[in-house]
């Protein structure tokens, strides 16, 4: 008996996929439930799974085609099917510009954090007196730039085809910048306290909930707890209704680099959620996003997002908006500095401190600087309270 592959529905608003990889070839044994193929949409890449075990006698669909959803993809016979190979295609011709004998080669994924590793925090300390200078017989050491990332190097030199994930990223993000008018501002933000708290709970958490806490949600939480008291920053203009919609929930898309390109799964009513909640929901999704086995449903609904800048150490940077929403927060890397330290209401002293930019764009039509202000002041406030404990004891998620 022969089963047929077909495309799924992938969601509402999909209605076509591209079949990007075919994990199986002709003639493969496959089991039911087994990754057969790599589909991709303007929403999402996620696997096919096989309807039944077997041997993949046919291959309708080659790699690189688009079709729509209930199209034929591929077809599954009976283990005991006798093999029927299709000859693979003859490659295009290779341009001119690119030698026919060497085929572009794929970059080795590089490994895609949620968030900024924290570094080690320690006490509040006046700055120290200048180190003395080394004798002259200690041997000078020279800065060693950071290794490339694996594979890039690769690159050099090559003219490869751009992948469809980078093109929808690339198509949304020009519309988004033609349609909207954006700003960026910029706060900086004392994280010490709450660094301290994170590495006081983070085993005792790890241990409990096992899923590790990471800075980021922290971040999350307070981001969320903010656009509660400033719904002007969660809100989407409806372009032909002349209208604005200013949400009631919080759902809070988080950027995550993956060896597919950048993906942004959403922590659906974040708003609701405690600490420790969201630490969950981003260690999930972060790793379906590292998988590939996000949903559409994972990535869509979004009313606002969070851009992890600093996750490869940028200070901050002037995110861009995504379409259909009105802000995106971006967070910067953890760095310690010596800053001004209040010992009493009427004394400052000076200290080392763990210190973070957070940046918000907006779109100016929907947001005034004062409300991004209001808004980015509402979050460090948050985060400088450091006020999370009872958000990280056992048991609560919500």
């Amino acid at each position: 008996m022969a089963f047929s592959v077909t495309l799924p529905a992938l969601g509402e608003s999909v209605t076509e996929g591209t079949v990007t990889r075919w994990l199986k070839q002709v003639g493969d044994s496959v089991e039911v439930d087994e990754p057969l193929l790599e589909i991709s949409t303007d929403k999402v890449d996620t696997e096919i799974p096989s309807p039944a075990a077997g041997i993949l006698v046919s291959i309708s669909v080659p790699e690189d085609e688009t079709v729509e959803i209930g199209a034929v993809l591929g077809v599954i016979g009976a283990p005991d099917t006798a093999q029927a190979p299709e000859p693979a295609p003859a490659p295009a011709p290779a341009a001119a510009s690119t030698p026919a004998s060497v085929p572009p080669p794929e970059p080795t994924p590089a490994p895609a954090p949620v968030q900024a590793a924290a570094p080690p925090v320690v006490v509040e300390e006046a700055v120290p007196a200048p180190a003395p200078v080394p004798a002259a017989s200690a041997p000078a050491v020279a800065a060693v730039p950071a290794p490339p990332v694996a594979g890039t190097l690769a690159l050099r030199g090559q003219t490869v085809a751009m992948t469809r994930i980078r093109r929808i990223i690339g198509d949304n993000l020009k519309q988004a910048l033609l349609e909207q008018a954006q700003l960026t501002s910029v706060v900086e933000v004392d994280v010490t306290v709450l660094l301290r708290l994170r590495n006081r709970a983070k085993e005792d958490f790890f241990a409990r909930e096992g899923v590790k806490l990471s800075p980021m949600p922290f971040f999350v939480k307070a981001a969320a707890q903010a656009l509660k008291a400033h719904p002007v920053i969660n809100a989407r203009i409806n372009e032909g209704e002349g209208t604005i919609t200013y949400f009631d929930r919080e759902n809070i898309g988080i950027a995550v680099d993956t060896d597919r390109g950048l993906m942004t799964p959403v922590i659906k009513d974040a708003g609701d959620l405690s600490t420790a909640g969201i630490a969950h929901a981003t260690a999930e999704l972060a790793g379906r996003a590292r998988s590939g086995h996000l949903t559409p449903d994972d990535v869509s609904g979004a009313t606002f997002t969070i851009s992890n800048t600093g996750s490869r150490g940028a200070l901050f940077d002037t995110v861009i908006v995504p379409p259909g929403q009105a802000a995106i927060l971006g967070i910067g890397a953890t760095v310690k500095r010596p800053a001004a330290v209040m010992i009493d209401e009427d004394t400052v002293g000076l200290g080392v401190r763990d210190m973070v930019y957070l940046s918000l764009s907006y779109d100016h039509r929907l947001v005034d600087g004062a409300d991004a202000a209001r808004y980015l002041t509402a979050v460090k406030a948050i985060l400088e309270a450091a006020a999370f404990e009872g958000d990280l004891s056992p048991g609560s998620r919500t």
